[in-house]
């Protein structure tokens, strides 16, 4: 089909058009089987944007929902936020936490006692030591060892050790010293032409001294050379505040205790204490569960809308010639009127769209007095055509998260072994549901464009039309091959009658 082709020279026929005319009757159940082929691809990529919205929500919100946490968070406020702040679990306690901070954690910090770099002098820390040791204001000996330590979590003392060459900079010795293993930091001051030393770390681990110690002696690179003294470290402490009479230590500027995390900012001003109360986060509740409606909600409508939309029977996807005959803005309007409706009374989602809502219309064994959805002000709607979505009355559901946040959440998320329990919650019915509706969908139409034809149903029907397309196809090149084989034994009959017919011509011309 690809060979140029040039007919009619004989006989003046315009074989090349005729045989285009032959071959599209030839090709119409081909295009057939290409629009069924379309069909069938529109047809897997609805069930899978259903599928891919389910598997949201089981996988994030159906999981969030079954937390203890999202019915019984607490909110805790400050009655000193510059002082100390605090977040609680779901399982502290409310009420009201008095706290007094006297001191809070810091990190050591020391520093050269002044310019190690003599007066006058211009000193690069990138450059090699070598290069530049007349221009330190005290002496370096190369290529020996020096030593530091810090201290662990029970006091012990740890030594590091590190040397400096003739080709090291300062900026390279200093960057041996710093390293995350040994809670240190070190870096040059290019304002001052100081070293500052520090540990990384808040917190007070040597009681009996600096947090970072090294020898003072005529050997030691950091009393000598970079000027500093351990003796005058400054910081290194712990956080201290008491809690009703009781003191604590941290070192850092946060503690947990029973369910609350402290977070210390500040020391309290003499004779005052900072009230942290403790309460049920009413909101935050009331937003998870309005959140997950929401998208419950988005999902009922994707399905709903598949089912109930209009059907164009006329509309067939379009054919590459229908496609160059027409505009991008066309073929858009043309493909939206072709796949509406196209999952249209569709049994897995009518089922499972029923299964869904059933689930809302259970009673919960949970225990207390909340029993059903409609006793925390949610309930489906009344128009039964937009397909059971949720309706919420705030200030019922909000009324039961105050008065009752654990019955609420029983009623959601009470967990069975057997899912014909009564006590089972409704998060966990309509988990099943959708599991089962998923399951169903994944049959039929796959999950993932990664999903194998053979795997699903409507893949094997695809695979079955790109076989017979195939087939098809080879079967119309041999068609087209034979229409001008058959017109080109014509065009030589032709040729052949108009040369005898010359000759005859050329004969009795010669005659007269």
């Amino acid at each position: 089909m690809n060979n140029m082709r040039i007919g009619g020279l004989a006989s003046g026929i315009n074989t090349d058009d005729i045989i285009q005319k032959m071959m599209a009757a030839e090709r119409m159940p081909l295009d057939r089987m290409q629009q069924d082929r379309t069909l069938l691809e529109w047809q897997r990529d609805g069930y899978r944007e259903i599928y891919q919205k389910l598997y949201e929500m089981d996988n994030q919100l159906i999981f969030d929902m079954k937390l203890s946490s999202t019915y019984k968070s607490k909110a805790v406020s400050s009655s000193n936020s510059g002082v100390v702040t605090a977040t609680a679990t779901s399982g502290t306690m409310e009420g009201s936490y008095n706290i007094t901070v006297s001191q809070l954690a810091s990190s050591a910090i020391n520093r050269s006692t002044s310019s190690i770099v003599k007066a006058g002098e211009t000193f690069d820390p990138s450059k090699p030591l070598g290069e530049q040791v007349d221009k330190l204001a005290n002496g370096i000996e190369f290529g020996e060892t020096f030593t530091f330590s810090t201290f662990d979590e029970n006091g012990k003392k740890i030594e590091h050790t590190f040397s400096v060459s003739e080709t090291d900079s300062l900026n390279d010795v200093l960057k041996r010293i710093t390293k995350d293993d040994n809670n240190v930091r070190a870096f040059y001051d290019t304002t001052a032409k100081q070293v500052i030393l520090e540990t990384t770390r808040t917190g007070n681990y040597n009681n009996e001294g600096p947090e970072i110690v090294f020898d003072s002696g005529s050997n030691s690179f950091f009393s000598t050379t970079l000027g500093i003294n351990s003796e005058n470290e400054q910081g290194g402490t712990d956080a201290k505040f008491t809690y009703n009479g009781l003191d604590f230590e941290s070192k850092d500027n946060s503690y947990e205790f029973n369910g609350l995390t402290l977070t210390l900012k500040g020391v309290s001003k003499e004779g005052e204490s900072t009230s942290l109360t403790v309460e049920n986060d009413i909101d935050a509740a009331f937003d998870s569960i309005m959140n997950f409606v929401d998208k419950y909600n988005e999902i009922v409508e994707l399905i709903n809308k598949s089912q109930t939309e209009e059907r164009f029977r006329d509309y067939k996807p379009l054919t590459e010639e229908q496609k160059a005959e027409m505009d991008e803005k066309q073929i858009e309007l043309w493909e939206e009127k072709a796949k509406s409706g196209i999952l249209r009374g569709d049994s897995i989602l009518t089922s499972g769209l029923s299964s869904m809502r059933q689930t809302w219309y259970a009673n919960v064994q949970t225990g207390g007095e909340i029993t059903s959805l409609t006793q925390i002000g949610i309930s489906t709607t009344a128009d039964y055509m937009n397909g059971g979505k949720l309706k919420v009355n705030e200030e019922e559901l909000k009324k039961a998260l105050r008065e009752d946040p654990d019955g609420v959440f029983k009623l959601f998320s009470n967990n069975t072994s057997s899912k014909d329990d009564p006590s089972r919650g409704l998060i966990n019915r309509l988990e099943d549901s959708i599991e089962s509706t998923m399951k169903r969908v994944e049959e039929r139409a796959g999950k993932t464009t990664t999903s194998s034809l053979d795997n699903y149903s409507l893949g094997k029907r695809i695979k079955d039309l790109n076989t017979r397309i195939s087939d098809f196809e080879k079967r119309l090149v041999s068609i087209e091959s034979r229409y001008w084989r058959q017109f080109g034994a014509m065009e030589q009959a032709i040729a052949r009658l108009n040369n005898q017919s010359m000759q005859l011509l050329s004969q009795f011309g010669g005659g007269m």
